[in-house]
């Protein structure tokens, strides 16, 4: 099963998006989203929301309730 983060760089990727892209489009820095891709930190409840409405896939999805996005 994928990581938290793992999932996150996944779908920026097949977006065909820069990390800078995603976090000025989140309104967080290159350097945030970078831990949460690498698991060394994790989102607030609200930019867990954020990012699911930005990508387009539930919350259990991204914490690894469902492989289902």
């Amino acid at each position: 099963m994928k990581t938290f983060g793992e999932k996150l760089k996944e779908l920026r990727i097949d977006k065909g998006l820069t990390q800078k892209k995603v976090a000025e489009a989140l309104s967080v820095t290159v350097s945030t989203l970078s831990h949460w891709e690498c698991n060394y930190q994790e989102p607030s409840y609200k930019d867990l929301l954020t990012l699911c409405r930005f990508y387009e896939v539930s919350a259990d999805y991204l914490i690894g309730l469902t492989e289902e996005p």
